[in-house]
């Protein structure tokens, strides 16, 4: 016997503006139900209605609310939580009717739909209004994104940075609280319930900032000792195979999952096989299209892994229908961090899935992408040879001279530049090494404060 609690159920509604397409529209609520997916929740209904904005309080109009309505088993009606009354007769026939029409073999499908999933962020009253006509809880765009955030997030820093995100998210939300207006007694006599529980927030997210602060001085520090080091980003829309990129560029066992964000912390490791100097790789948290401010914002320090790289790779799945918005949504998130001035290339992800016409559009329309498939080893080996070139080109030769006293760093100079070539004379070591200006000029420093 399965014991396992049952599978949430939800139901997606959209909402179509006029300044949308059908295509972009299907995709929004395609890429909603994935994110239905992510939490664990089976979408199992749509409802759509093309208006003129999601202004309105019902966001719907009472038509498609009461089709929603009908989905959920809610009564339909804003004004009241109260269900409507039917007769016992009344009752028996409508829950047979129902039951007719559905399949014998799943028991569980007249199980009525527990959410109502919105593709858009809602207002605190757009919600409660919701939750009164249609019985189901209501989650909007956002809340579903905070919500994974917080469920995936492994590290102290992405923790935190995700609690500062959700509670910045509940705070607004506790104003349309019902009881939110009672006075307490005793100790704090005269504060509501709801100043209270904003006082405690506005506590806890100054607690959560000066944690967040301790934890990215070290992340800062750690990044600082990889200033001058060869370092590419991976940065992208979710899901376009960064980190199956990630596994194949440098061996490692990241996390592949075909889920939204099943990447949340950013993680570097070598390219192989290696090079001198070495080439350390970034993959970073994927973007979305509707991204919550507060998570950009939280995950800044993440995402100066992108700022400070030598070269960021635009990683788009080729095979979506709407890649060029989703680079788009790349492209805006890096901007609002600065990171628009990093050196990039565009990388065409997934092409084993795109036909011969599409291939061809796509040179046409971006002759200098980089195409592949992360699973075509050809394919990743010539990615590595263009990043290996990328720093080639940016590389200096010079000469280095160690005094007989000063070997203890020769570890630390085949560490940071490529060694040509070494002679011995009567004062120590002469080496030839090609490298990075930068990494040069910081040998020189920690010669220097070596003696001679």
């Amino acid at each position: 016997m399965d014991t396992r609690p049952p599978v949430p159920r939800a139901v997606l509604v959209g909402i179509q503006t006029p300044e949308v397409d059908d295509v972009a529209h299907e995709a929004s609520l395609e890429e909603l139900g994935r994110l239905v997916k992510t939490l664990g929740y089976e979408v199992v209904g749509t409802v759509s209605q093309r208006r003129e904005g999601t202004g309105a309080g019902s966001l719907l109009g009472s038509g498609k609310l009461a089709e929603l309505a009908a989905l959920t088993g809610g009564s339909g009606v804003i004004g009241s939580t109260a269900p409507t009354l039917k007769s016992k007769a009344r009752a028996r026939f409508e829950e047979a009717a129902e039951t007719a029409t559905l399949p014998e073999a799943d028991p569980d499908v007249t199980r009525r739909p527990e959410f109502v999933i919105v593709d858009h962020e809602l207002s605190p009253s757009q919600i409660r209004n919701l939750e009164r006509a249609t019985g189901a809880e209501v989650l909007d765009r956002t809340g579903v994104i905070v919500e994974i955030f917080h469920r995936h997030a492994k590290t102290r820093e992405a923790k935190l940075q995700v609690e500062m995100a959700r509670l910045k998210y509940v705070a607004p939300r506790l104003r349309e609280s019902s009881g939110g207006g009672e006075r307490r007694q005793g100790p704090g006599a005269g504060e509501s319930t709801l100043d209270l529980d904003r006082r405690k927030i506005r506590d806890r997210l100054a607690e959560l900032k000066d944690q967040l602060e301790a934890v990215q001085r070290d992340s800062d520090n750690r990044r600082a000792a990889r200033r001058d080091q060869l370092r590419v980003a991976l940065v992208g829309y979710t899901n376009a195979g960064k980190s199956s990129l990630m596994r194949a560029l440098t061996g490692s066992q990241v996390l592949v999952e075909d889920k939204l964000f099943a990447t949340l912390d950013t993680t570097v490791r070598i390219l192989q096989p290696e090079t001198r100097p070495r080439v350390l790789v970034s993959d970073t948290v994927g973007f979305i299209k509707q991204l919550p401010h507060d998570l950009v914002a939280s995950f800044r320090s993440t995402l100066t892994e992108a700022l400070e790289a030598s070269l960021l790779l635009f990683v788009v799945d080729a095979s979506d229908p709407t890649y060029e918005a989703q680079l788009e949504v790349s492209r805006g998130v890096l901007r609002e961090i600065g990171a628009d001035a990093v050196p990039s290339r565009l990388v065409l992800n997934k092409m084993d899935r795109v036909d011969a016409a599409g291939r061809a559009a796509l040179i046409e329309k971006h002759p200098d992408a980089i195409l592949l498939s992360a699973h075509a080893p050809g394919d990743v080996s010539a990615l590595r040879d263009t990043i290996v070139a990328f720093f080639e080109a940016e590389m200096v030769e010079d000469v280095l001279a160690l005094s007989y006293t000063q070997q203890g760093l020769i570890g630390e100079i085949y560490d940071s530049v490529r060694v040509l070539s070494e002679e011995y004379d009567e004062n120590g070591r002469v080496l030839k090494v090609r490298g990075l200006p930068g990494a040069i000029a910081r040998l020189r420093r920690s010669l220097a404060a070596h003696g001679a």
